[in-house]
């Protein structure tokens, strides 16, 4: 905490070499460097180009929200587009004034940036980059934006707003071994991100390859004890099993207390292993709806059918819940044909994941029903045990990124609340 009257700030977190280093100083972003406002030409379909000559031109969906660096942009501009644009450089840092809310990036390339961008240029001496684009993106800075910006619906950023960015620095060495450490933590962030990607393209892989595609009775992988094994066979889901849904619910039989009931987005949630804030009904109309429709068995599949299309969650031991009609289609699945594991899997699969796309998009608005998911074709070995193989297989995999995902998360959440400590705040300024 700095001390009373005293006019620098010091953070909560300081490396031993710079323990009894003087506070830290201050200024606004303004005073370090010029902070200017992309800009664009209009009709900009008139200022694209693919020649040799055309400038980068670099618009938000170009730049991932997670990245550090800019690195390319999918279009060019004539260079009569000059007078309209604005142009920054390769260590620039700029930040978009309403998508990414405040998000700074280091720019790698020269380019063209439109109205959406505001620049952070010229940064004085007294900065470093790397401190600069830290200290930016630490929470405080971060809290300042969304105090201060502009609009009372979609709020936004414009250039004044973001030079009067309270900003307080070490002397430069400090400023290095400060982004040093954070840099270090992001090559790690970057790498577990890696990680659990290729988990997922592994996965997705995988998959391709243990379903048959369209038209074929066999996948292009079989387990060594099922190479020998008959044909896959198809079926539409209704020869195999009821498919209904819930009765409905209203909003005025929402209770505070009782069974859980989830609509799909919910569900999905709870899929992922998100946290949620369920709504109830009471046990009476549970049960009153249960003589009428069942409860939801161990093995069957609830189905998402507004919203996020086609999501499956598997019915588990000791599930007791309610849902809502509609949103949610429920497949009845008695593992006769199909184990619970394998269902679950098909519906992760391409195979079907297809189908309900091309089911759900002949509407103006997408929903996957009943009547679609009694059309749905399933592609399933006879085998029981084939389907468990297959299940465990990418239940194995579904361990393994979720653990790795985790790690991810843990990796961000440390280096928030080390820059938490790294970054004065507001209650460690001095009066």
């Amino acid at each position: 905490m700095a001390k009373q009257g005293a006019k620098g700030a010091m953070p909560r977190l300081r490396f031993p070499e710079f323990r009894n280093a003087p506070e830290w100083e201050n200024a606004i972003l303004g005073d370090l460097s010029e902070v200017v406002r992309g800009g664009s030409p209009r009709p900009i379909d008139g200022f694209l180009t693919n020649t040799a000559d055309g400038l980068n031109w670099l618009k938000i969906g170009d730049v991932d929200k997670e990245a550090k660096y800019v690195t390319h942009t999918a279009e060019k501009v004539r260079p009569e587009a000059l007078s309209k644009t604005r142009v920054v450089n390769p260590g620039d840092l700029i930040l978009s004034n309403s998508m990414s809310f405040g998000r700074p990036y280091i720019l790698q390339i020269k380019t063209c940036i439109h109205d959406g961008w505001i620049a952070i240029t010229g940064i004085a001496q007294r900065a470093g980059r790397d401190f600069l684009y830290y200290s930016i993106s630490a929470p405080s800075s971060q809290n300042y934006f969304v105090d201060n910006a502009a609009g009372s619906g979609v709020q936004n950023l414009n250039a004044d707003i973001i030079k009067a960015l309270p900003v307080y620095f070490p002397s430069r060495p400090e400023q290095q071994k400060i982004a040093d450490c954070l840099t270090s933590l992001d090559e790690v962030i970057a790498a577990q991100a890696r990680k659990v990607e290729a988990l997922k393209t592994h996965k997705r892989g995988l998959m391709q390859q243990l379903f048959p595609r369209e038209g074929e009775t066999r996948p292009r992988l079989r387990f060594p004890e099922f190479r020998d094994a008959p044909e896959w066979i198809t079926r539409s889901l209704g020869e195999l099993m009821v498919i209904g849904s819930s009765r409905r619910v209203h909003e005025s039989d929402w209770v505070t207390t009782g069974v859980p009931f989830y609509r799909a987005r919910e569900l999905v949630a709870i899929g992922k292993g998100e946290p949620i804030n369920p709504l109830f009904i009471s046990e009476a109309l549970y049960a009153e709806f249960s003589r009428l429709t069942g409860e939801i068995d161990e093995g069957q599949l609830l189905v998402t059918g507004v919203g996020s299309i086609g999501i499956p969650y598997l019915v588990k031991s000791g599930d007791r819940f309610y849902f809502k009609d509609g949103n949610i289609i429920w497949l009845k699945n008695g593992q006769v044909d199909l184990s619970g594991d394998f269902l679950f899997r098909l519906f992760e699969s391409e195979y079907v994941q297809g189908q309900i796309a091309t089911m759900a998009g002949i509407g103006t608005v997408g929903t996957y029903t009943i009547e679609n998911a009694k059309r749905t074709i399933a592609s399933f070995p006879v085998d029981k045990r084939e389907q468990q193989r297959i299940a465990d297989c990418l239940s194995f995999l579904d361990v393994q990124i979720t653990a790795e995902s985790r790690q991810f998360a843990a990796f961000k959440t440390h280096k928030q609340g080390l820059m938490q400590q790294l970054f004065p705040s507001p209650e460690d300024v001095a009066a």
